[in-house]
Formats: C-alpha cells, structure tokens, sequence
C-alpha cells in the first residue's frame, strides 16, 4: 500500500510509490526543464553553465543535477560544462565518478562481497542440523 508524503519540491501531499519523493506535477515541471537544457545543450555545444541557465530560465544547480544523474551528458570537448569525478576530482561529462574511479571501486567491492557470501553460507551452515555416521560395532 502507497503512502502519503509531502513532496519535497512544493510540499503538495501527494501518494509515494517509492520511486521519487516529488509529487506527480513537479516531476512533470522538472521534465519539461530537461528537454528545455537538453535541446539547448544540443544545440549549443559549448555553452557555459551560466549562459545554460540564462537563456533556458533553468537554475544552474538543477542543469548539475541533470548531468550527475546520467540523464545530460557534456558531448564537446571543448566545454567548459566539465563537472568532478567526486572520488578523485577529475573532469567528466556526466555522472558522479570518472570511468577508473567506477573501475577501481567496483573491484575494491568484489571481494567484499564474496566474504559476505561466504559468511552467509557459514552462518546458514551453523543453523542446520547434520547425522553423524555411527560405526557399527
């Protein structure tokens, strides 16, 4: 069963689904803001963050936000749109880590989770209940 929550953006009670913690018409607003700085991004490659904003009417923050989440990627190579890999501070056109950083991160968590699989396994082990073999006599 959904329950009700106030959305974070306009504070409108809304029905949460546990997907998004913003009511039905923010999320429509915020949607429309998107492909606005999408297609000005397109076509205006080189765009600075403020200049993105100005002619869009969309705040430099939520333009940032859309390039963290994957959902806008900086395409020119030239820009100066570049965000920091928030692991090591390097440059990258969209999302939260560079590509070695998401590498050395994922392979950093591999191990971990085999122990934790094996300590799972182990632990389950403990709670069954076994026969031991009697030798006849």
């Amino acid at each position: 069963m959904a329950e009700l929550m106030n959305c974070k953006k306009c504070g409108r009670v809304f029905q949460y689904t546990g997907i998004t913690k913003i009511c039905q018409r923010c999320r429509k607003k915020d949607d429309e803001s998107f492909k606005i700085v999408r297609e000005y991004v397109y076509d205006n490659p080189g765009a600075t963050l403020v200049e993105i904003s100005e002619e869009t009417g969309v705040e430099e923050d939520i333009i940032l936000r859309y390039i963290r989440q994957g959902k806008l990627e900086i395409i020119s190579e030239n820009s100066s749109l570049l965000i920091e890999c928030e692991r090591c501070g390097k440059g990258i056109k969209t999302g939260r880590f560079c590509d070695v950083c998401i590498e050395e991160m994922r392979r950093g968590l591999s191990p971990d989770i085999k122990k934790r699989e094996t300590a799972k396994e182990k632990n389950e082990n403990k709670h069954r209940m076994f026969t031991a073999d009697r030798k006849k006599r």
